[in-house]
């Protein structure tokens, strides 16, 4: 392996790099190499949307990252989950299929990240999707590889959940990504028929086939070597052994907003002093590697229910669940079907602008109130979250002696205003559950309980449980300030010739709602400047 060379190495075979290494290797004149520490993502427990339970916290799928103590939320360590396997974290994700408000983008653009208003990022949107749903032709493709559906068999209680919204003045929307966020509805899933359908599936595995791309899982990049403002390959441990790439054309990063910045740390690219400290040799003072970290926080409402119609596991639901296989195998219907956070929507509270500053995840299912992916019994919950957060934090790398290791601080609730809008997006969650709509299955709430009700409790509440939608963005933020990691119209990271980020870490704020397809707009996006510079590396 040692002696391999490529015209271009994507480190990242997540949703952003899947769409580079299909886009890159389409020209046989360019050898391509597609990196992915993960392993395969031949499973049931992939393929299935219910066993998406499975996933989180196994070793196996999911890297189970651990941020550090928060402050201000009870010196908690929250859990980051990112996906570990081909199809990155779209491979564990829930299949949400949410871009953001057109705003989002504008917003990108005022800042300094010409070329990527709504207007810019829409076309690739659309390129991108292949909609199954007759969505407006203006907003939605027809022709793209990412299949988008709706859910094949949602649950009758998401149903409710978008009925009850209207009687707090929440209309049903049947089209988050379209002219407006606002309202409630069941979301539309990047799903095959009822099967998951990642980055992976889409756009890696129809062109297995090209002898110009190889694909390269179980490799875990240490390193990038640099010499004389160039990076000239990629040091990896393989199945355990030592290797390097070799490369004559560009190395693209794709590896998340977290395993991004820390390769770049780990190769001397960030803050110098910092570098220093860690007793890494700085190659590219680069100020702004790892700062921005952006998350969704989250709080969580749930409800018991003696009602079988939610999902649950109790005897009432055995038949239920002793049919699910045969169901999902011959008619891909019932409960193995869901995707757990079937409906949601977005909503304001006091503090919002003109645009939403809540998203909702409805689960038809009783969520833990012990933090355990499976408890005996029914009921349902619903997550909310703060859109566009002001608490900005960062990853740093360990000073161990390995540059493998990252500390990752969110700093949440650091901007007050998130603790405000949450504790607002926590009784708005609470005003459309009390609709007469749930009436036949209501039971008592768990958490945060019926004697949580001023703000001051709510807040208490939100310190002691409060976690992520594992969102995280920005850590090499695309501009033209002195913060800015790559620029907006190449991508290519400051100081370093060849050496391009193209993920989640590159967005200036945080957008609001799902982040799988803006990352796969933006490795699109990353391609087409690639390819525009010229036809082949080599």
């Amino acid at each position: 392996m040692a002696s391999d060379t490529f015209d271009y190495i994507v480190i990242g075979a997540g949703s952003a790099g899947c769409v580079l290494a299909n886009r890159l290797s389409a020209n046989p004149a360019n050898r391509v190499c597609l990196v992915e520490a993960g392993g395969s993502d031949d499973s049931l427990r992939v393929r299935v949307p219910a066993g998406i339970l499975s996933l989180y916290g196994n070793p196996r799928f999911d890297y189970g990252y651990m941020g550090v103590p928060q402050p201000l939320l009870n010196n908690r360590r929250i859990p980051v989950n990112r996906g570990k396997a081909l199809g990155g974290s779209s491979t564990i994700n829930s299949m949400v299929y949410i871009r953001g408000a057109a705003e989002d983008y504008d917003e990108w653009a005022r800042l300094g990240c010409a070329g990527w208003a709504y207007e810019d990022v829409l076309p690739v949107f659309r390129k991108l999707e292949r909609n199954l749903l007759g969505q407006d032709p203006r907003y939605h493709g027809r022709d793209g590889e990412l299949l988008v559906d709706n859910p094949r068999d949602p649950n009758a209680v998401s149903k409710m959940w978008v009925e009850a919204g209207k009687s707090v003045g929440l209309p049903e929307n049947l089209d988050f990504n379209a002219e407006s966020q606002f309202g409630l509805g069941i979301y539309n899933v990047t799903q095959d028929r009822g099967a998951r359908f990642s980055a992976y599936t889409a756009l890696v595995r129809p062109v297995l086939g090209r002898s110009n791309l190889k694909v390269l899982p179980r490799a875990e990049v240490l390193d990038l070597p640099v010499e004389n403002g160039r990076v000239t390959g990629v040091n990896l441990i393989v199945e355990g052994e030592a290797a390097k790439l070799a490369c004559r054309g560009e190395v693209v990063l794709s590896a998340g907003a977290i395993g991004s910045p820390r390769i770049l740390l780990a190769s001397g690219i960030g803050p110098a002093e910092e570098l220093n400290a860690a007793g890494i040799e700085p190659v590219a003072d680069v100020p702004g590697v790892g700062k921005n970290l952006r998350d969704h926080i989250d709080g969580m409402i749930t409800v018991r229910s003696r009602s079988a119609r939610t999902l649950g596991l109790s005897l009432a639901n055995l038949p239920a669940m002793l049919a699910a296989p045969f169901q999902y195998f011959a008619r891909r219907k019932g409960m193995l079907t869901t995707n757990y956070v079937e409906a949601g929507g977005f909503a304001r509270t006091k503090y919002a602008g003109a645009l939403p500053d809540i998203q909702f995840h409805f689960v038809p299912g009783y969520r833990s109130h012990r933090g355990r992916l499976v408890e005996y019994g029914h009921g349902y919950a619903v997550h909310t979250c703060v859109l566009r957060p002001g608490s900005v934090g960062e990853i740093t790398v360990q000073r161990d002696g390995i540059r493998r290791n990252v500390l990752i601080d969110h700093r949440f609730f650091s901007d007050e205003r998130d603790a405000l809008t949450l504790v607002e997006g926590i009784k708005v969650a609470r005003s459309i559950l009390a609709s007469p709509v749930f009436a036949d299955i209501r039971g008592p709430e768990i958490l945060p309980g019926p004697d949580v009700n001023g703000d001051d409790e709510i807040l208490a509440y939100l310190r002691a449980e409060a976690l992520t939608v594992y969102h995280p963005v920005g850590t090499a933020k695309m501009g033209t300030d002195a913060m800015a990691v790559v620029g907006p119209a190449d991508l290519k990271v400051r100081g370093i010739d060849n050496l391009r980020v193209a993920d989640a870490s590159v967005m200036p704020t945080l957008i609001g709602g799902n982040t799988n397809a803006p990352s796969m707009m933006i490795g699109d996006r990353a391609a087409a400047m690639i390819l525009s510079g010229a036809t082949a590396a080599g």
